[in-house]
Order: structure tokens, then sequence, then C-alpha cells
């Protein structure tokens, strides 16, 4: 009898530890509260500072640029000359084409030369035609020719004359090549004459030097960007926004500033927000359609004085608010169906609960629900995590 009721007992502590080792284990999970409070909801992105009104100064013509005297943050006045812009030389020559250019300047004096005997046979026409005339004119008033002749004669004297006008013409039109031919030659001859007079680049307006993008000399092209100027006080903030989240600002917002470089957070204001967007490939190679915003720096200058031109910061823009609503943690809500649903810690266990979402942002979200302030919910629930099982608390928020 003994034995049977030893052996009872070991398969009733056996079955205890084989039932406990079986039995489900609670979960660790983290909790926090429900709260009332206010709610804001923001944009954030990095943007950039700019000049709000700079002046590109590129070069008016083709030339040599002399070099600029000018430097970065020097102040210049509207009307000051920047650059000076010297007339090209002309290109060189190699052998094959300077023996070519030679060989165009003996035919083109040959041509001159053809062109004055053209014109001394001309004149010599012309003065046997005037001969004729003299001598026509006498007989006819002797009564030996007839009228009609002479006309004739007066007729072939101005056919004479358009002919050696003709030859004069082309006479000079032949000197002018000869010319023209020979001032591509004095380069390497070394006797090109050198340039007098230069085209002064002046500054449009009062500011200063930001940026040199060319200031060693150079040969430049028509249209040639020179230097920037403008006015450093003067500086407004681009930021580069989807255009949903710029959808939802209107101008007049305030903003703050912040991670420029400075210990202080500024205060911005929107000026503008861009009508027309435009295509950006993100990083990972996703195409975004962004939109430029415009804000304006409402702090004082000398809070930002050493904020300059291109500078990075990063942007703050609430777009929406409440105060006194009921709010949990984002990372308290799971979705469930087509609303969202939280668990509630009860006694040890836990209990699915419905919510509607009103509004999040990165760390709150405004939610509706029967729920009372204080009650704890389950933040960053385990997989497997189901209504009415066992949780074990080890952090709360």
């Amino acid at each position: 009898m003994k034995q049977k009721l030893g052996l009872l007992a070991a398969l009733i502590v056996f079955l205890a530890i084989l039932g406990w080792a079986f039995y489900p284990k609670p979960f660790d999970v983290d909790v926090a509260e429900i709260h009332v409070g206010n709610f804001e909801r923001t944009i954030e992105e990095s943007g950039k500072t700019r000049l709000r009104d700079r002046y590109v100064i590129s070069a008016p013509v083709a030339g040599k640029l002399a070099r600029l005297t000018v430097r970065e943050g020097d102040v210049v006045q509207a009307g000051q000359v920047v650059a000076l812009l010297w007339p090209a030389p002309p290109p060189l020559l190699d052998e094959r084409r300077l023996q070519e250019q030679s060989e165009q300047v003996s035919a083109a004096e040959a041509s001159v030369a053809r062109a004055n005997a053209g014109l001394q046979k001309s004149e010599l026409v012309l003065l046997q035609a005037e001969a004729d005339l003299r001598r026509n004119e006498s007989l006819a008033a002797r009564g030996f020719i007839s009228p009609i002749q002479i006309e004739n004669t007066r007729l072939t004297v101005q056919q004479k004359q358009r002919e050696r006008e003709v030859s004069v013409q082309e006479r000079n039109a032949a000197r002018h090549q000869l010319a023209q031919l020979r001032i591509a030659l004095q380069r390497s001859s070394g006797r090109e004459p050198l340039a007098k007079q230069a085209v002064a680049v002046t500054a449009p307006s009062r500011g200063k030097v930001v940026k040199l993008r060319q200031q060693s000399e150079a040969v430049l092209p028509a249209g040639a960007n020179l230097l920037d100027i403008g006015d450093p006080v003067a500086i407004e903030v681009i930021v580069e926004l989807l255009t949903e989240d710029a959808a939802q600002i209107k101008p007049g917002v305030l903003a703050t500033l912040s991670n420029w470089g400075g210990p202080a957070t500024l205060q911005a204001r929107v000026r503008l927000v861009e009508p027309s967007a435009f295509t950006k490939v993100s990083a990972l190679g996703v195409e975004e359609q962004r939109v430029n915003v415009v804000l304006d720096i409402r702090s004082p200058p000398e809070a930002w004085q050493t904020l300059g031109d291109n500078y990075k910061v990063d942007i703050t823009i609430p777009v929406q608010s409440a105060t006194k609503v009921t709010m949990a943690p984002v990372a308290c809500l799971f979705p469930k169906g087509s609303r969202s649903a939280l668990f509630v810690l009860d006694h040890g266990r836990v209990r699915t609960e419905e919510v509607e979402l009103l509004a999040r942002n990165g760390r709150e979200a405004w939610i509706k629900t029967s729920l009372a302030a204080g009650t704890k919910v389950i933040t960053y629930p385990p997989a497997g995590l189901k209504e009415g099982d066992r949780v074990n608390v080890i952090n709360t928020q």
C-alpha cells in the first residue's frame, strides 16, 4: 500500500512538473499610458539657404577676360567695373595653313594687278570714244554727219564711262580682299596691332561678391558666367517637400530652423509655396514629385549673422495642432481591418481595444476612444501576442 501511495505521489509531482514546463509563459512587454495633452503634427525636412536677390554677372560679348581684381566678400557699388573683356586674339596658323594663306595673298595681288590693267584699258577706250565724239560733232556742224550718228557716238561714250566705273569698283574690291588676307598673316609675322579698347563689365547693383566663377585670364564665349553678387543679409530658406506635404502648408505659417551651426533655434515664416512641382529621384531610386517652399527668417539678424549662402538647415513646419486631446504612443497601434487597435493591460493579461485614429506624428497618435487617461497599453507588442495572453511588464514608459 505504501508503495502505491509513493508511486502515485511521484506521478502527481511528475505531471505537475510536466504541466508547468508546457504551460504558456507570459510575454515580456513594455507599457505606456494613454494621456491627455496638446497634439502637434509637423513636417521635418532638410533645406538650404540662398540669397534672395542674386546677380550672376556674365560676359556680354566673346573676348579675352583680364584677371579679376575683386575677391569673395568684397563690397561693390552699382556701376562699378568688375571685369574687363579685351578682343580675343586670332587663332594660330599651322605651317600648312600659313603657306595656303601666303599663296592666297599672292593670288590677291595678281587680282589687283589684273584689275589695274582692266581699269587702264577702260580709260583708254573711254578716251578714244570721247575723241570720236569731238570729231563727229565737228563734222556734224559742217553737215557731213547725220544727227543719228552723233547720238550713237554719245551713247557709246556713256557706255565706256560705265565700263570704267565698273573697272574702278573691281580694282577696289581686289585691293580690299588683298588687305583682308594680309591681316590674317600679321600675327605670324609679328606685326599684329595691339587691341586698344576693352569692354567694361559693371555691377548691376550694390552688394558683396559671394562667388567667383572665373578669376584667371581666359578667352570666354558670350554669356559665360564671371561672378555672383548679392546681399548676404537678405537670405531666405528653400526646402523641397513632397507635394502631398506641401499641399498642407499655407503661406504665413510659422516654422523653426535648427541644426544650422548656431546654438539658437531660429524662427521663420513660410512666404511662398511654388505653384509648379518637379520630379526628383530619391536616394532609393524612386521618382518623387516635389515642390519648393520658400521661408523668410524672422529672428534678429544678430542671431544668425554667421549663416551664409547655401548653408544646410533642418526645417520644422507645423501643419496640424489640437489642445487637450486623448493621445497614445504611435508604437501602441496596429491595424485591425479598416481601423486601428491597441492592447490594454488588464490584471496581467491583455485585451484588444479598437480606436479611431484621428492624426499622428512621429511619436504620438491622436485617437478617439472610450479608454480613460492613465490606462496602460502595450508598446511594440511582440509577434504572437493575442487577446487574453499573460504578460510580464519589464519597462514602463
